[in-house]
């Protein structure tokens, strides 16, 4: 019903402004007066050849009436413009900041009602001569309302440009920086929706750091949501989510709107179809299927990383030194199998709930926690040594041994020691579960215990599998002092994580404690090879040492602005040029995903910071997370819309070098080489 009104208005709204198109020719003082006044107002009178010059439509509703956004919602029609420009003069489109809400009679509207500006740039041809008059007319025609009445308006506006040096008053510049403020500012990063239950679901990658405050999503075109359902907002980690009604008919492909945050500012963003977290349609369900897959075939090529293999090889050569029946060796497959799906599905539990309190963590997040990372490396540091053959005791007491309860706890361990390493298809497989329904991404993380147990599983069921494990014998011992040498790397990486995370008192800590705990351990197996009694004494008081030591590490105190660098400026920028030092000038915000991606995978590495003081490269940050409008004037003349951009001047260079959105240290060590 509300879509046949919203037509029939239209039609209506059409003919009467083609009734009032043709009172063009009438003189402007027999008119009445504008209920919206608007002004033609140049940032500059005097642009350069081949530059550009932005022009406001500064207007100014009187009291009870509105204007209307781009796409007016239930009702409404947006501004269109009809220019008369000079030859080689052209001009962009029509730029609107974030409209506001207003609900009549359960319609909902997109509009103005205060003063706004909508903004386009015109271009000036290269070859304009300087001192030429460049005469600019535009016919504008909107559609205003109070909430009982319509009116179709047209004004014919008009201005005059001379061709000259670009230069910009300081008033002028205030007052086009408070427009352009208002306008939504580039997202730089894909949003997803989903159309499921009658519900649309729309996911923004937002990091849970940005402060954005209440939050609505405008969409640009009809069919997409329903315009005067309620808008609910939640967060899932690094994710935004907003939820309302679907539209009768929704649209299907890419669609464009704006998320409206605080103090009427925004973000323009394009989403696509995809899954979206909440949502039950048989879009998620499918890539929770994809991802299913992914999470087991990860699952299995994690068995052959060196945190990992030692482990599973050590419980398959149990079955050939026990001589387990074909029934004990279902069990402990079974067994073995449970302890690894438990825990996987306990750290994909405890990911989820950290991320759905706005915390930004991803898999392997207890390793954040230089503890966690000290505990790991004593349990590896004392699997190798023992397989080394420092001392006799089981790896750890259970690992080897018969029995549900050994191997329960022999797959947790190895699910545990797995979480450091990462393999081909957990990536994708894993990001996926962290916007897929809670149901769906736990069936993922389950995915990932049962390709991990996958190869003892078929071990303990095929008896073809199990008559091939070699016969016990004298070569099992040089076999386990070879599988002491991945986790000796395993170790050694442990080591170096937590040197990263903690630094050098952190990694000294660290490595005391392994220390600590292997004088022990050898000690024990000195007496259990002597045939002492309680040969487990030395080792109670040289773990408890051990343990202690890794309870007292912290992590590393984390770098300020100075480690990002010098807030940018172009005058800071022309300095450093005038010395001849080479810069590396980016620019960030706080809502841009991708930028923080790259900062944390690049930008922020010991490696590159390394190569940059060596370089003598100086760094620029330039913090666009408040839209700042000198930044935006900066970021579009490189042709860019918004963040990341990424500049680098060489000495002597006579403009940047822009590099890619996408960011590896390498690219950055090779700067200035």
């Amino acid at each position: 019903m509300r879509h046949w009104l919203y037509m029939m208005m239209t039609l209506v709204l059409l003919f009467v402004a083609n009734g009032a198109g043709a009172q063009g020719n009438a003189d402007p003082a027999s008119l009445p007066a504008p209920h919206v006044r608007m002004t033609l107002i140049p940032e500059t009178a005097a642009p350069a050849p081949g530059g550009r010059v932005t022009l406001a439509f500064s207007a100014v509703p009187q009291p009870g009436w509105h204007a209307y956004w781009s796409h007016g919602g239930d009702a409404g029609l947006g501004t269109s413009l009809d220019w008369t420009l000079p030859p080689g003069v052209t001009a962009g489109p029509l730029r609107y900041p974030v409209p506001g809400r207003l609900l009549i009679s359960g319609l909902m509207n997109y509009v103005y009602e205060a003063p706004f500006a909508l903004l386009a740039d015109v271009s000036i041809p290269r070859d304009a001569v300087p001192g030429t008059r460049l005469p600019i007319k535009v016919k504008a025609d909107y559609l205003v309302c109070t909430d009982r009445i319509c009116v179709p308006e047209s004004q014919m506006l008009s201005t005059a440009l001379i061709v000259g040096d670009g230069a910009i008053e300081a008033g002028s510049l205030a007052r086009f920086d408070a427009w352009r403020a208002a306008l939504p500012r580039p997202l730089g990063s894909q949003a997803t929706y989903q159309v499921a239950d009658g519900r649309f679901r729309l996911a923004v990658p937002l990091p849970a750091a940005a402060e954005i405050g209440d939050v609505y999503f405008y969409p640009a075109a009809p069919g997409i949501l329903a315009h005067a359902a309620p808008q609910t907002v939640r967060r899932d980690g690094d994710v935004l989510i907003v939820e309302t009604g679907a539209a009768a008919v929704p649209v299907r492909g890419a669609i464009a709107g704006v998320l409206a945050t605080d103090k009427g500012r925004g973000l323009a963003l394009t989403a696509v179809p995809g899954a979206v977290a909440g949502a039950t349609g048989d879009g998620a369900w499918h890539t929770a299927l994809l991802a299913l897959l992914g999470a087991v075939l990860g699952g299995v090529i994690l068995n052959v990383m060196p945190c990992v293999f030692p482990i599973l090889s050590l419980k398959a050569l149990s079955l050939a030194r026990g001589g387990a029946t074909p029934a004990a060796a279902r069990s402990e497959a079974l067994a073995y199998s449970a302890g690894v799906v438990l825990v996987c599905v306990g750290l994909g539990a405890g990911l989820l709930a950290l991320r759905a309190g706005g915390a930004t963590m991803g898999w392997a997040f207890q390793l954040q926690d230089p503890r966690v990372i000290g505990v790991l490396l004593l349990l590896v540091a004392g699997i190798a040594f023992n397989l080394a053959g420092l001392f006799e005791l089981p790896t750890p007491a259970f690992a080897g041994r018969s029995g549900h309860a050994g191997a329960f706890a022999t797959g947790a361990l190895a699910a545990f020691v797995a979480t450091p390493c990462t393999g081909p298809f957990m990536g994708a497989a894993l990001g996926a579960a962290l916007v897929l329904p809670t149901g769906a991404a736990l069936l993922v993380f389950a995915g990932l215990g049962l390709g991990i147990a996958l190869p003892f599983l078929l071990i303990g069921f095929v008896p073809a599998l199990r008559a091939r494990l070699p016969r016990p014998g004298p070569w099992m011992a040089t076999m386990r002092r070879v599988l002491s040498v991945p986790m000796f790397v395993t170790a050694l990486a442990l080591a170096w994580v937590l040197g990263r995370q903690a630094g050098v008192p952190g990694m000294t800590l660290g490595l005391a404690s392994v220390l600590v705990a292997s004088f022990g351990l050898w000690w024990t197996g000195r007496r259990q090879a002597g045939g002492a009694e309680r040969t487990w004494l030395p080792a109670v008081p040289a773990l408890a040492a051990a343990v202690a030591l890794v309870a007292v590490v912290q992590p590393a105190a984390a770098g300020g602005q100075a480690d990002r660098g010098d807030a940018f400026s172009e005058a800071k920028l022309a300095g450093l040029r005038a010395q001849g030092r080479p810069v590396f000038a980016y620019f960030t915000a706080d809502w841009c995903v991708t930028c923080k991606v790259n900062e944390a995978a690049a930008i922020e590495r010991q490696s590159v910071r390394d190569a940059f003081r060596r370089n003598k490269v100086a760094v620029l940050v330039g913090d666009w997370t408040d839209g700042d409008p000198v930044l935006g004037r900066f970021i579009e003349r490189h042709n860019r819309a918004g963040v990341p951009l990424y500049l680098y001047y060489a000495p002597g260079a006579a403009g940047p070098r822009v590099l890619p959105q996408v960011l590896t240290p390498a690219m950055l060590e090779a700067l200035n080489r």
